[in-house]
Formats: C-alpha cells, sequence, structure tokens
C-alpha cells in the first residue's frame, strides 16, 4: 500500500432482488379467480387449485401457477406451491366428510348451526382455526353473503335467458338474501392482509338484504331501458311452488369499523347499475375495433 493512502473499500454486494408475495389460492373459483387477476397485475405470483385440466389451462392462460386438486382424493402435501407461499386464500366449500377446514374464533358467542352446510362450515371454521393457532398465523374468515358479479348475476340470468336453479328456488321465498358483490369481497381480502389478525369474524355482506324477486325486477327495469329485446320473456323469480327457508339479516358492522372497509356497491342496485355500464362499454370497444 502507498504510504499515505487509505485502503479503498469494498465494492458493496448488490442488493437482492425482493421477491413478490406469493398467493395460494385453494380452490380458484369466480371469487378466486377476480383476487388472482388483480393481484397479477400488481406483481404477485399467484397459484391456484381447480377441479379440471380444462380450467387449469384457462388459469395458466392468466399467468398463474395451477393444480388440478380434488378435496376428496388429493393430499396438500402434494402442493408445491404450499412450500413457499406467503398468502393463502381458502375457498373450497366443506364437503362432508372431507377435512377441508377453514377456522373458529376464541370469545365469540356460542354458535348453533342448523341446517347440514351450515354446520360444515361452522366446523371448517374450527379446523382452520385450530391449524393456524397452531402454526402462529395470522387468519382471517370472512363469510360472505351472496356473491355476485359480472358473469354472475341478476342480469346475466335475464340476459341467457337462463331458469332457476334448484338452489336458486330455494332462495326465492326469503325476504331477505344479503349478497356482496366481487368487488367488495377483494377488498375486504385485501384489508385483511394489512393487519394483524385478532382472530374475528368478518360478515362481508352490502347494506341492502333484498328478496330475489325484488333484485330481479330491478334488474328487469335496467335491462328494458337498454336491451328491450333481453327484457322480454326472460327467466325472473317464480313465485309458485317457493319452499321456506330460513331468514338471514346480517350486520357488516365489524368490517367496515375494524377493516375501515367502505363499500363500492353498498347495495345491489349499484352492483347491477355498474355490470350494465361494463356491457355497454364492452360493446363500444367492440364496435371501434371492428372499425378498425
Amino acid at each position: 500500500m502507498v504510504p499515505g493512502t487509505a485502503p479503498r473499500p469494498a465494492a458493496p454486494m448488490p442488493a437482492q432482488p425482493k421477491k413478490p408475495p406469493h398467493m395460494l389460492v385453494l380452490g380458484t373459483g369466480f371469487v378466486g379467480r377476480y383476487v388472482s387477476e388483480r393481484l397479477l397485475a400488481q406483481g404477485w405470483r399467484v397459484s391456484g387449485t381447480c377441479t379440471s385440466a380444462g380450467k387449469k389451462m384457462e388459469l395458466e392462460l392468466l399467468g398463474m401457477t395451477a393444480s388440478v386438486f380434488d378435496a376428496t382424493t388429493s393430499n396438500l402435501a402434494n402442493l408445491h406451491a404450499l412450500q413457499d407461499a406467503t398468502h393463502l386464500l381458502i375457498s373450497i366449500p366443506p364437503i362432508p366428510g372431507v377435512c377441508m377446514v377453514i377456522v373458529v374464533v376464541h370469545g365469540l358467542t356460542r354458535m348453533n348451526p342448523k341446517s347440514e352446510s351450515s354446520k360444515l362450515r361452522y366446523a371448517a371454521e374450527q379446523g382452520w382455526l385450530d391449524l393456524v393457532d397452531e402454526l402462529d398465523l395470522s387468519a382471517f374468515i370472512l363469510r360472505l353473503g351472496g356473491i355476485y358479479g359480472p358473469g354472475r348475476s341478476a342480469l346475466d340470468t335475464i340476459a341467457k335467458r337462463n331458469s332457476s336453479s334448484g338452489r336458486q328456488k330455494l332462495r326465492e321465498s326469503k325476504q331477505y338474501t344479503a349478497r356482496i358483490h366481487v368487488a367488495d369481497i377483494y377488498q375486504a381480502i385485501l384489508a385483511s392482509m394489512s393487519i394483524k389478525s385478532t382472530r374475528k369474524i368478518y360478515n362481508v355482506v352490502d347494506d341492502d338484504p333484498a328478496s330475489r324477486s325484488e333484485v330481479f325486477a330491478f334488474a328487469q327495469s335496467l335491462i328494458g331501458k337498454r336491451y328491450p329485446d333481453l327484457a322480454a320473456d326472460s327467466a325472473g323469480s317464480n313465485s309458485q311452488n317457493r319452499i321456506m327457508t330460513a331468514e338471514k339479516r346480517v350486520s357488516n358492522g365489524r368490517l367496515k369499523q375494524e377493516l375501515g372497509i367502505r363499500l363500492v356497491h353498498p347495495s345491489y342496485r349499484s352492483g347491477l347499475q355498474s355490470i350494465l355500464d361494463s356491457w355497454l362499454a364492452e360493446s363500444i370497444i367492440s364496435r371501434e375495433v371492428s372499425d378498425v
């Protein structure tokens, strides 16, 4: 070393690129796909499970890593994405006799579900909470109202002239049905990822529970103004042979107060209007493209 000169500091090591968060969606259905598409657009890595090779190909075309998974026969240990996932979204419905579970919150008032489906969901919640307790992880349970959104709404049923399914007919006798637009489910999921879990359950529903017949009447009026041919002779609610089912009115107060959610669509009215507006926008874009 030359006298009077200081040693040259070593070159700093190049910073390692930060890995993007990795969401694993168990059950990439309507909600799972909606969430996945938006997380991918934000730079997330997203993996998901589905039930067929055809759906697997669809998810891969979106940019996801997809796996065919059957909750009745597949083993979670074989899901490689589970090894390095930073977040897990579970939307596989509980199946009788199958331990694919989701969680319960300590300190809640005692639950007493009546229907078989409610009992299954409650058992699933308890199972996931027990597992998360053991692993010291943060977890949230989001209890969703009737899910609707683009491609899945009263407007779509009318436009496609579909008849009511058996499950829909069971709901026709209800005076009140809680609903939620998929956009608000997405923002609830995002909000839950920003805070440490206090092991609470959130009802993800809008402010305006209403009967199915009321929702279809409003959808008919919207379509009738813009697409009168679609509104004519379309499928709506059938008031005959209705089967009485349990009424469900739930509060979304905790969702708003603790997660800070401001609903994009507090009522089915704004939700359906936005879907109809998207139809108009898509038709304008299609016409512009065809004219090029």
